[in-house]
């Protein structure tokens, strides 16, 4: 009992750390991250750091494990990175998982995106793969109750798992997503940010000099969208209208929005309302508020809601952030 609760304390002291962390950083940089010795230390004995092998070059990828102590099978929730960083990132979601008793898995896939292996190449898609065979393999998986949830970098690779993975998920959840790397080079190079010169390592670019058809290749927006597997699945992509502002984010939320067209189009929806018009992108951008009364996501107001196909994009006032509590609770309805 009293390990327990010192286990318990510990990861409200863990909780406590890492916002503090991220409100201090956020102010002081253009993307909130975690620190090194953050990331290193919220890692408890209840997860286990385990090693996967990949199928295409035998490589081995970390990952934080949790399995279910349940005897009846129990959902997986696959959390993915971020841009800048690994499978050591840490925020609340894994102690969400703990505590509801669900499996969860936290895997690198060739670490941060700085290099030709990572940035949604196809050992990236592969890796995470194999991490969800692995949680399949090693724990009580229910596998009809799957879950990919990523934020920033980790949006980007929720989207690109949504357009290619080999497994049948039940939801996608994308946060603040990168879709249109061609794009997001010029925005980022634009406000002088080092994400351009990340993109250029992960393109395999010469100099200054985009690679384009590597960037293309590395971006879901120009992936032929999985039309089939919609009939079996959902993807929600949250977007908070302040992101892509000076000091508030680096992904405009026109790269959820025209990800979301792109697969409207691709589906064939001929009820223009279903689509993030211009007018209504226009607005969002000039004014950054509630286009009508849409409710609340935690606790915050929603400027926006668009759904067709089982695919919803959200739009809240928030910046470069993915409302954990929220995500959390929302992939189980």
């Amino acid at each position: 009992m009293q390990n327990g609760m010192k286990r318990l304390k510990n990861d409200y002291c863990s909780v406590i750390l890492v916002w503090l962390s991220y409100f201090f950083l956020s102010a002081t940089t253009v993307h909130p991250v975690l620190a090194q010795d953050v990331m290193n230390s919220n890692w408890n004995i209840d997860f286990t750091l385990v090693k996967i092998k990949s199928t295409v070059d035998g490589e081995l990828q970390n990952a934080w494990f949790y399995k279910t102590r349940s005897a009846k099978p129990q959902p997986l929730i696959v959390n993915l990175h971020s841009w800048t960083y690994d499978y050591r990132q840490f925020d609340s979601l894994p102690i969400l998982a703990k505590q509801k008793d669900v499996n969860f898995i936290h895997p690198d896939f060739r670490g941060p995106n700085k290099s030709f292996n990572a940035c949604c190449s196809n050992l990236v898609l592969s890796d995470i793969d194999a991490a969800i065979d692995f949680a399949i393999k090693n724990a009580n998986v229910d596998t009809s109750e799957i879950y990919v949830i990523g934020q920033s970098g980790g949006g980007y690779a929720t989207l690109a798992v949504f357009m290619k993975s080999k497994h049948r998920i039940k939801k996608f959840s994308a946060w603040v997503p990168i879709s249109d790397l061609l794009q997001w080079y010029d925005e980022t190079r634009i406000r002088k940010l080092y994400y351009a010169d990340d993109i250029l390592k992960c393109t395999g670019s010469e100099g200054k000099i985009l690679n384009i058809q590597e960037a293309i290749l590395r971006s879901p927006f120009y992936w032929k969208t999985p039309v089939e597997k919609l009939k079996k699945c959902r993807l929600e992509i949250f977007t908070g209208i302040y992101d892509g502002l000076e000091n508030n984010g680096p992904i405009p939320i026109t790269q959820s929005i025209n990800f979301y067209n792109k697969l409207l189009k691709d589906l064939n929806v001929r009820n223009h309302s279903k689509f993030v018009t211009d007018s209504e992108i226009l607005k969002l951008l000039e004014f950054r508020k509630p286009l009508g009364d849409y409710g609340k996501i935690g606790g915050r107001d929603v400027c926006l809601i668009k759904e067709t196909n089982s695919i919803k994009l959200t739009v809240f006032t928030g910046m470069h952030e993915m409302l954990v509590k929220y995500a959390f609770e929302d992939l189980f309805k």
